[in-house]
C-alpha cells in the first residue's frame, strides 16, 4: 500500500484504518460497500480504478478514507507476469474471558461502592465552630458519584443512597437537591480530581505507555446567536447548546484515566498536555505518550522527555527535522520508519475507546446548569469509570484493590 506522508493524507489513512477495524465493509457487483463514518447511507469504492463515491474524493481526488479502510481490508500482491492476486486480510481479534467478564459486571455495583467508600474514607473536613453540623466530605463524594453511577435524577437515586446508609457506606442519606449543592462547590474539583488519580494507583504496575486527547460532553444551557452590528439576540436564529471539553491521559492496556482536566471548549488541546503528563508521572513510571498532530511543539515533546518517556506524536506536513534533540530523533523515525512509527502511534486510539466507554456507561451530556457543576459532574463521570476499570481488573487479573 501506498505510504502518504501529508498531513491530509495521514489524517485520511488513520480514519481509513478505523472504518476498517470497527465497521462491516462488503463487496457488491458495484465494489466495496464502505459505511458512513456519519452514520447516513454508505459509500462505493472501486478498487480497480481507486475511486470512490465520496464527496471528499469527488472535491479532492486524493485516495480518502474509504479506499484506505478496503485497502486494510484487502491485500493485493502483483506477480511480475501482470497477475494481481486479492486476498482479504485477516482481522485482529482478541479473546474474551467471559467468565471474569459476567462475574465483574453482576457483582459491579456492590464492588463499585465498596470502592468507592475506601476512596472517600479520610477526606478532610472543612472547620466547622459554629451552626448545623455539616456533612462530610466523604458522603458528599460518596453520594454524588452514587448518583451519576445510577445515571438517573437525583429524585431517582434516593433509594439507591439509602440503601448504601443503611449498610453503613454513608452517615445518612441525603436530600436529592443537596446533591446538586455539593457540585457547586469549587473545592470539589481539586478533590475529585485528586480521587481519579488515586483511583488509577491499583493498576501501576499494569500500565507504562499513556494516550491522551480530549472530547466534548453537551451540557443543558444554550447561548442565542448575537448580532455584533445591532448588540442585540437576533430571534429568527437558533440557540446553541453549549459544551464542555475533557482532555484525558489513559493507559492503553486497561483504559483506565490517570489525569485529567476540564475546560471550556475553545481551549486548544496541546496547552493541557504539560498538566497531563506531569500529574501521570507522579504516580506511573511512563514509557511511551501516544498523540495526535494537535499536541506537536517542542515544549511538549520536553516535558514528556522529561519523565523519561519516548512521545510520539507525528507531524505536519509544513514542519520540518530542525528542532530539539528529541525533534529530531521523533522526525527521524517518522520519517524513515515509519510503519515503526505508526506501531507505537496507533496505541493512541486506545484514548478514543475510553472516552466511548465513558460516554456509553455514563451519558455525553451533563444535567447541571451553572459552569462549576458541570465540570464536577464531568469529573464524577471520570471516577465513576475507573472504578468500574478497577472491577473489571479483580476478575480479569486478580487484582488487589485497596486504599
Amino acid at each position: 500500500m501506498e505510504k502518504i506522508t501529508t498531513q491530509d493524507g495521514l489524517t485520511r489513512q488513520e480514519r481509513g484504518m478505523e472504518i476498517a477495524r470497527t465497521s462491516r465493509i462488503t463487496k457488491n457487483k458495484l465494489g466495496w460497500k464502505v459505511p458512513s463514518q456519519t452514520g447516513s447511507g454508505h459509500y462505493v469504492v472501486s478498487k480497480d480504478h481507486d475511486f470512490c463515491t465520496c464527496p471528499d474524493f469527488e472535491k479532492h481526488g486524493v485516495t480518502c478514507k474509504h479506499i484506505h479502510a478496503v485497502e486494510f481490508v484487502i491485500q493485493r500482491k502483483v506477480d511480475p507476469d501482470g497477475t494481481v492476486t486479492e486476498t482479504k486480510a485477516v482481522r485482529v481479534t482478541y479473546s474474551q474471558d467471559w467468565n471474569a467478564y459476567n462475574q465483574a459486571q453482576t457483582q459491579e455495583k456492590r464492588l463499585f461502592q465498596g470502592i468507592l467508600h475506601d476512596l472517600c474514607k479520610g477526606l478532610p473536613d472543612k472547620q466547622q465552630t459554629v451552626g448545623r453540623p455539616q456533612t462530610s466530605t466523604a458522603d458528599k463524594v460518596f453520594a454524588a458519584a452514587l448518583k451519576v453511577y445510577s445515571t438517573v435524577s437525583g429524585r431517582r437515586a434516593t433509594c439507591d443512597l439509602k440503601d448504601a446508609a443503611n449498610e453503613g457506606l454513608m452517615t445518612h442519606a441525603p436530600h436529592y437537591n443537596s446533591i446538586s449543592n455539593y457540585l457547586e462547590d469549587q473545592a470539589f474539583t481539586a478533590i475529585l480530581k485528586n480521587l481519579i488519580e488515586k483511583s488509577a494507583q491499583p493498576l501501576k504496575g499494569i500500565e507504562s505507555n499513556f494516550a491522551l486527547d480530549s472530547s466534548g460532553f453537551s451540557t443543558s444551557t444554550y447561548s442565542r446567536w448575537f448580532d455584533e452590528k445591532y448588540g442585540k439576540e437576533r430571534r429568527c436564529l437558533k440557540s446553541k447548546r453549549q459544551w464542555l471539553k475533557a482532555h484525558l491521559m489513559t493507559g492503553v492496556k486497561t483504559n483506565i484515566v490517570t489525569s485529567v482536566e476540564v475546560t471550556p471548549k475553545y481551549v486548544h488541546d496541546s496547552t493541557q498536555l504539560p498538566a497531563l503528563v506531569e500529574r501521570t508521572s507522579r504516580g506511573f513510571d511512563m514509557n511511551e505518550v501516544s498523540a495526535d498532530k494537535a499536541y506537536l511543539s517542542n515544549s511538549n515533546l520536553a516535558v514528556i522527555e522529561k519523565t523519561g518517556a519516548t512521545p510520539f506524536i507525528p507531524f505536519k506536513s509544513n514542519t520540518t527535522g530542525s528542532g530539539s534533540t528529541t525533534w529530531e530523533k521523533l522526525y527521524c523515525m517518522f520519517t524513515l520508519h515509519q510503519d515503526e512509527f505508526l506501531i507505537h502511534y496507533h496505541k493512541r486510539s486506545n484514548v478514543e475507546t475510553t472516552f466511548f466507554m465513558i460516554k456509553a456507561k455514563f451519558g455525553a451530556f451533563v444535567r447541571s446548569k451553572s459552569m462549576t457543576a458541570q465540570v464536577n459532574e464531568i469529573l464524577l463521570k471520570v471516577l465513576c469509570h475507573n472504578i468500574c476499570v478497577l472491577v473489571s481488573a479483580i476478575f480479569e487479573n486478580n487484582l488487589q484493590v485497596a486504599f
